[in-house]
């Protein structure tokens, strides 16, 4: 369970992002505490993945300050904040699909985390059972069906050993039944005490695991909070759910 009164894992102050003269992101700050759920949601559009490359560290930005367990990651590239502790997932998943299941992780392991052979070979293993893909060791990664992809998405994520993973998307495209193996996937890893911001359309699957939630629409924060008080916002209502409350 977090701590409110411990130091923030992760935290965004003041961030903005333009590209060209587009004004992506305004000001925006977010922040999630060790070991919890935090759930982003908002209209396509809205700043999300932008938010998330921001952080994850796929462009600078263009003001603000992001820390990760207080250090900030000014200066840092994606690599390097992946090796401090900072893992994502894609929208779509990006498998090597020449490779093995077991290999993807395992590169992952390595190039990711900075492992040894043997060392990385011990926690792919792991990740495997971990995320249930045992029974796919073998197979190419392009062979798997959506699910699995998703699963491997995350299973190499978790290889780089993070602090923190930011999920983006992850239920799309995905069946009732499948969306409830991955959230089953997800809540065991926040049991374990992983921290996880997830970005979500899919509203009834995101709140069986975030404890906390926020809202963006236009590139900045709407409302954050307790999941019901935000989505009963009037804000998060009209530019999110496309109705207001009487």
């Amino acid at each position: 369970m977090a701590s409110m009164t411990a130091e923030p894992m992760l935290e965004a102050r003041g961030i903005g992002k333009s590209f060209g003269a587009l004004k992506v992101l305004h000001d925006v700050d977010l922040r999630v505490m060790p070991g919890e759920a935090l759930g982003v949601v908002g209209p396509n559009g809205a700043g999300k993945t932008t938010l998330f490359g921001a952080m994850a560290g796929a462009f600078p930005i263009s003001s603000g300050t992001i820390r990760l367990a207080g250090q900030n990651l000014s200066g840092s590239n994606a690599a390097e904040r992946c090796r401090m502790g900072l893992a994502r997932t894609h929208q779509v998943p990006r498998p090597f699909t020449g490779l093995t299941v077991f290999e993807n992780i395992h590169v992952a392991a390595v190039a990711g985390a900075g492992l040894s052979i043997t060392e990385a070979t011990t926690r792919a293993t792991g990740i495997l059972e971990r995320t249930g893909l045992t029974a796919y060791a073998n197979r190419p990664a392009g062979a798997l069906g959506l699910l699995d992809r998703k699963r491997l998405e995350v299973a190499r994520a978790l290889a780089t050993g993070p602090r923190v993973v930011l999920l983006d998307e992850i239920g799309g495209g995905l069946t009732e039944a499948e969306l409830d193996e991955l959230i089953a996937l997800i809540q065991g890893l926040q049991a374990e005490g992983l921290t996880i911001i997830w970005i979500e359309h899919i509203l009834h699957a995101l709140l069986r695991v975030v404890t906390r939630l926020a809202c963006m629409a236009e590139g900045r924060i709407l409302a954050e909070g307790d999941p019901r008080d935000v989505i009963a916002h009037a804000d998060v209502q009209r530019a999110y759910l496309g109705s207001s409350p009487e």
